[in-house]
């Protein structure tokens, strides 16, 4: 057991028929090993084979142990290792210098072993592993191996299957004193080796190529060497070192609820996982691995490119748990299955796999469409190997700032992005200083893989991946960052004084917990200390302006600070995307006075989910429309009659939908859609679209309509944006080569996108109405 005792007596009669195998690193370990042996097993001579059973791949030296495996199936053999303790390391992990000079103290050498004992013997436990009988190990090694070389004691390769399982057996107890946070997996060159699926896979390779098992296998080896990662304990320390000085700008605790915590802690201990974080900045994807480190949950693998892989920082990473991946290796048949059988050769260790879904940060703030590559290799490695109940768990990280949304802006409005540098990345270390508010983490429930597609069914991934974005959506929390970006870009030009953000803040947080979406806790908390203080941040940062010469102290936005907010902004907007679409449908029944007004509503909806669909996730439409009339209800519950009364019904849903927030969500996407929609009205019969061209005459052109407030905010000029617009364009029909009756169609579209615009600038002006009649604002 961990604490130096055996798990089942030993005495002298049973001594004799006991094998102990000692994981030794050296003479002194061997020697501490040698003494407890004797000293426990009375007067018979001990059976005992000494190793140093290290985690690489070579041939263990196993002669010894080979000799002494024929004893009677019922002997036992024992596992035995000295476990070195440092005083106050193991509570708070503090790395030190002088262990990146001399090692790590959990595995002292030789002269610090003599020295660590010359001060306190105690410092070195004894750690006993589960014993096994010699018939139990036979019957494994068969189950594991498919038998391997034979399993009689002369087998080379059954002896080294005992060591491993020994040296496995004596992690599983030092895990007991050091934790689960360092459970890493061991052999895994080995068991991939031995592995019965493997070797079919290999033959069967063989079989199609034409090229003798022998040569993959050579081939094999090194391509191992190169993708496994090969994490310990020194370099998880490490990381999480280096993860904690990222963080230094942010509070020290991360916001994390209790309860999914521990749902998360069972699904790693019981299913193979994929956690699958949003990704928003470069520091988020170390919130997973951080979270599991400080609450002592087993070690993530991360993914990373090839090209990552280069001197001291590839080592690193490796050692911390990165597994490297080419680029492309359609046409490496070996790679391939050496990556397949990896990986599901950790979900089925229960070793949690970790990537951003959505393959790169978003530049927007809202969630990004899939990618799928790292989700089809894990699920193709979960077919062929009949792996299942996969969990992909949904990971949300919310920051109150974001050092990267600057960079984003100045990308999106074509400004001169500074290149990536190591002058650079001390910079953006050294921002990461600065105060920056809290840190809120948010766990959504699995998507769970009874059973993996096969790798040609592209429909079933897609419909895996879109549940795992629906449900982090689902999961991201309002904060006070984004709630307040949405409110003052809504008012903008206008201000707000603190009496009003107030006022704005509780309606908004009012109606999101009506429906159930997740508040940070000073939201949910209505703790008015808390909101000062991350507001305090906020100024201080610069997003939001606060005037304080006056009476009252005014909150804005400087205009120029309008990409930075509709980033924070856009973080949230799928909360509030049915309620927009009902506010702008409304509002152009209001201005159009249909006959029909419950038709023309629908048709309004419909219409608006076409023309964002390249921004937004939605349900399926029978789905959506019953999420839109809940959305109906809750605003009035007789919506419906007053609908169908037509424009005194919709006047009057108008007023109950009071403050309106749809021009905040989607107004930057018209006005950006608008931009690229009049410039392809200019071209003339028989013109091609050229898309660089398009998209850099688009920010120049952007830029001169907000001047000319044609756009009513910066927040409209943007790459990704007019990419958007454009696709939406091509899927139309309208992208292709310039016909008059195209031409005529795309000045349709500008004029509907125009008037869209029109419409959300009354919904701006309804809400700044609103604003006057607020608590705390004028007199006049």
């Amino acid at each position: 057991m961990a604490d130096g005792t055996p798990r089942t007596g030993i005495v002298a009669e049973e001594a004799a028929d006991r094998l102990y195998i000692i994981d030794a690193r050296n003479g002194v370990e061997r020697r501490i090993l040698l003494d407890w042996i004797h000293s426990t097993s009375g007067d018979s001579e001990p059976q005992w084979a000494s190793l140093d059973i290290e985690d690489g791949d070579h041939a263990l030296p196993v002669d010894v142990l080979r000799a002494r495996l024929g004893g009677a199936a019922s002997r036992q053999v024992v596992p035995l290792r000295v476990a070195w303790r440092i005083p106050g390391f193991d509570r708070d992990r503090a790395l030190k210098l002088r262990h990146l000079i001399f090692g790590d103290p959990r595995h002292p050498g030789s002269l610090r072993a003599r020295l660590i004992l010359l001060r306190d013997r105690r410092r070195a436990q004894i750690l006993v592993g589960e014993a096994a009988t010699l018939d139990t190990l036979r019957d494994r090694f068969c189950r594991q191996t498919g038998g391997g070389d034979g399993e009689g004691a002369d087998s080379p390769e059954f002896a080294g299957f005992v060591a491993r399982q020994a040296a496995l057996a004596l992690d599983v107890a030092e895990r007991g004193i050091r934790g689960t946070r360092y459970k890493v997996p061991r052999f895994v060159a080995d068991g991939l080796r031995t592995s019965p699926k493997f070797r079919a896979a290999l033959a069967d390779l063989a079989e199609k190529t034409g090229r003798p098992v022998g040569d993959l296998y050579r081939e094999a080896r090194p391509l191992m060497k190169e993708v496994i990662a090969r994490p310990s304990a020194l370099f998880l320390d490490l990381r999480a070192r280096l993860d904690r000085m990222m963080f230094g700008g942010y509070a020290p605790e991360m916001e994390v609820d209790a309860a999914e915590l521990l749902k998360l802690r069972s699904i790693l201990r019981e299913h193979p996982t994929a956690i699958l974080f949003t990704h928003k900045t470069y520091i988020d994807g170390a919130t997973p691995s951080r979270l599991t480190y400080e609450n002592d949950m087993p070690m993530l693998h991360s993914f990373g490119g090839a090209n990552l892989d280069f001197a001291v920082m590839g080592e690193f990473f490796r050692r911390s748990g990165m597994i490297f991946i080419r680029r492309s290796f359609q046409d490496q048949p070996v790679y391939k299955l050496v990556l397949r059988h990896y990986i599901a050769w950790l979900l089925a260790k229960r070793f949690p796999l970790s990537w951003a879904f959505e393959g790169t940060r978003s530049r927007l703030g809202k969630l990004m469409p899939p990618k799928y590559g790292l989700m089809k290799y894990v699920l193709d490695a979960a077919h062929a190997t009949g792996t299942q109940g996969v969990h992909f768990v949904p990971f949300v990280t919310s920051f109150d700032l974001i050092r990267d949304v600057e960079e984003y802006a100045a990308e999106q409005t074509g400004r001169n992005k500074k290149p990536e540098s190591l002058s650079w990345f001390l910079g953006y270390m050294k921002s990461l200083k600065e105060p920056s508010g809290r840190i809120r983490l948010d766990i959504g429930n699995p998507v769970i893989i009874d059973e993996a597609p096969g790798p040609d069914d592209k429909r079933a991934l897609e419909k895996i991946a879109f549940a795992v974005a629906v449900e982090a959506n689902r999961v991201t929390p309002l904060t006070v960052t984004s709630v307040m970006c949405l409110i003052l870009l809504g008012l903008a030009p206008r201000g707000a004084t603190a009496a009003e953000l107030l006022a704005a803040i509780a309606a908004v947080t009012d109606w999101a917990r009506e429906r159930g979406i997740r508040l940070s806790s000073e939201l949910e908390s209505r703790d008015d200390s808390a909101l000062s203080a991350t507001v305090d941040t906020l100024v201080e940062s610069g997003l939001l302006t606060r005037y304080e010469a006056g009476s009252e102290n005014v909150y804005s936005i400087d205009p120029a600070k309008h990409p930075m907010a509709s980033y924070y902004r856009n973080i949230i907007a799928h909360h509030f995307l049915d309620r927009a679409m009902i506010e702008l449908a409304l509002f152009q029944l209001r201005e159009s006075g249909e006959g029909d007004a419950t038709a023309a509503f629908w048709a309004k909806i419909d219409r608006l989910r076409d023309l964002f669909k390249f921004e937004f996730f939605y349900p399926p439409r029978d789905e959506h429309r019953a999420a839109i009339e809940a959305e109906l209800a809750r605003i009035d519950p007789v919506w419906d009659r007053r609908l169908a009364s037509g424009d005194r019904g919709v006047a009057q849903l108008i007023h109950r939908c009071q403050p309106v927030v749809g021009h905040a969500i989607l107004l930057p996407f018209a006005e950006a859609y608008s931009v690229v929609a009049e410039l392809l009205t200019r071209a003339r019969p028989g013109d091609e679209v050229d898309t660089k061209t398009l998209l850099d005459t688009a920010l120049v052109e952007g830029r001169q309509a907000y001047l000319l407030r044609r756009i009513s905010s910066e927040a409209a000029i943007g790459k990704l944006l007019f990419e958007n617009g454009l696709s939406l364009m091509r899927h139309m029909g309208l992208a292709e080569t310039a016909t008059p009756d195209s031409l005529a169609a795309r000045r349709a579209l500008l004029a509907e996108l125009r008037g869209l615009a029109g419409a959300m600038e009354s919904m701006r002006l309804s809400t700044t109405a609103l604003a006057d009649k607020l608590p705390g604002a004028g007199d006049a």
